[in-house]
């Protein structure tokens, strides 16, 4: 176990930064204090939190560059990718910020026999996010803001891989106006989190990661009775349906397979294409995806930048070169380029089918797997043919019937119509089967931590 924790430019392979571990005391002592932050904290009204969630709005904005470039510098992610980035976590902050004083505030119903019955939600005390890195900045905001709305206190165990993207938000937050130690990051590995989960005045628990991880950390919270929510992977289906706009649906699954350099859980992964057009949409889509620009991420010019770290490159070669050898065939991209840094281009994979990786498990960079339907009904089919249920989309220039599908048949937590998105502040977000569960965003990350006290008067 080493004593460090290393940050790394994807882009160059270099070295970036190293941070000093925490011991597991000095750790236990961190969750103690945000343990005392939050006992005040609680006790703030609704309006003094909102006025500070509304600030680190501000703050998120006027530090945007400088936390755009450290974004980009610890993943490899665009520069204006992480700019936007930045805009939608003021967007939340302002959105929680606006809504929270009204959605947490108590309600009276009538009881039987009672003078009066009231429902309040009461913050429950430290909440423990563990983050990946593939947003730094709104993986952290999506859950703390939510919570720290809702009176809770937050813990952050931010990949090594963007530990200063962590230990930046937390300036901001107390820049902001937000106690010390009331959102703290935990400079700590895997083994020490597990001790975290543990910790009797930890009392919830948010994960977004790996199916492999959620079921890791859903095992150890579960042993120690922790509520918790896990935003997890997926390999989210976009239909392409015999009546879709082409020129639409091959724009935007494009941008919906390379933003944020491919590694989404919400990123189209899979696209399944109506066999009557489904010769029509893959030369379109082919020659888009072989036509963009892999670079330098800190250049404008740059459409795709380098993948995380090394080794998740080689697992998606890896996927990529096995699904190949069983009958997948590459369209564009598919080889790991010469030269420095982690990266690998747009790729087109067709004749995909089920017992390929790039039909059954999550291709996390910019590789695309395209599958033929019989028709639009088979199209949903297959879509719906996964172990998750994140995302997913759906083209077709009848909206009613798009509607239908999506409400009706489409088994995800959010669907996509003529269009791709990742988050909105006033939408739910979250997914279903082995994508996890629990929902953030549109006020419902809000509740996910409170305890909804039923009160009765007699």
């Amino acid at each position: 176990m080493s004593d460090t924790l290393t940050t790394v430019n994807p882009a160059t392979g270099e070295t970036l930064n190293t941070y000093d571990r925490m011991s597991d005391k000095e750790a236990f002592a961190a969750v103690e204090r945000c343990h005392e932050a939050f006992l005040k904290w609680r006790h703030r009204t609704l309006e003094d939190r909102a006025a500070i969630i509304k600030n680190i709005a501000k703050e998120l904005r006027d530090n945007s560059d400088e936390f755009a470039q450290l974004m980009t510098n610890e993943t490899g992610k665009l520069v204006g990718d992480g700019a936007a980035e930045i805009e939608l976590c003021a967007g939340i902050c302002e959105y929680t910020a606006e809504t929270g004083v009204k959605a947490l505030q108590d309600e009276e119903r009538e009881v039987d026999g009672a003078k009066a019955g009231i429902i309040t939600y009461s913050p429950v005390g430290v909440v423990y996010g563990i983050q990946p890195w593939n947003f730094p900045a709104y993986q952290a905001v999506r859950y703390s803001i939510a919570s720290l709305m809702a009176g809770n206190g937050i813990l952050l165990k931010h990949a090594e891989s963007c530990t200063g993207s962590g230990l930046f938000l937390k300036k901001l937050y107390e820049r902001a106006g937000l106690p010390e130690d009331l959102f703290t990051v935990l400079l700590i590995d895997h083994d020490q989190s597990d001790r975290i989960i543990e910790n009797d005045l930890v009392r919830g628990v948010t994960l977004t990661g790996s199916e492999g991880a959620g079921k890791h950390v859903g095992e150890v919270a579960g042993k120690a009775l922790k509520k918790m929510v896990l935003e997890l992977g997926s390999n989210d289906a976009y239909l392409v349906l015999e009546d879709a706009d082409l020129d639409l649906a091959v724009e935007h699954c494009v941008k919906g397979r390379i933003f944020n350099n491919g590694e989404t859980c919400v990123n189209a992964k899979r696209f399944i294409v109506a066999d009557k057009i489904y010769d029509a949409f893959v030369d379109r889509f082919v020659e888009k995806m072989a036509s963009i620009k892999m670079g330098d991420p800190t250049d404008d010019e740059t459409q795709l930048g380098p993948m995380a770290r090394g080794d998740l490159r080689d697992t998606l070669a890896g996927q990529v070169e096995e699904s190949v050898k069983n009958g997948a065939r590459i369209r564009c991209g598919g080889e790991v380029p010469d030269g420095k840094g982690f990266y690998y281009p747009s790729t087109v994979l067709d004749n995909v089918e089920p017992g390929h990786p790039a039909y059954d498990d999550e291709l996390f960079g910019p590789v695309a797997s395209v599958i033929r339907a019989k028709d639009d009904e088979d199209a949903m089919r297959i879509a719906n043919d996964s172990r998750y249920g994140l995302g997913g989309g759906i083209f077709s220039k009848d909206e009613n019937k798009a509607i239908e599908l999506a409400r009706d048949h489409f088994d995800t937590g959010m669907v996509f119509i003529n269009g791709f998105s990742i988050a909105t502040p006033n939408m739910p977000f979250g997914g279903v089967k082995n994508s996890g569960y629990g929902r953030e965003h549109g006020g419902f990350g809000m509740k996910e931590f409170v305890n909804i006290k039923a009160i009765s008067v007699f």
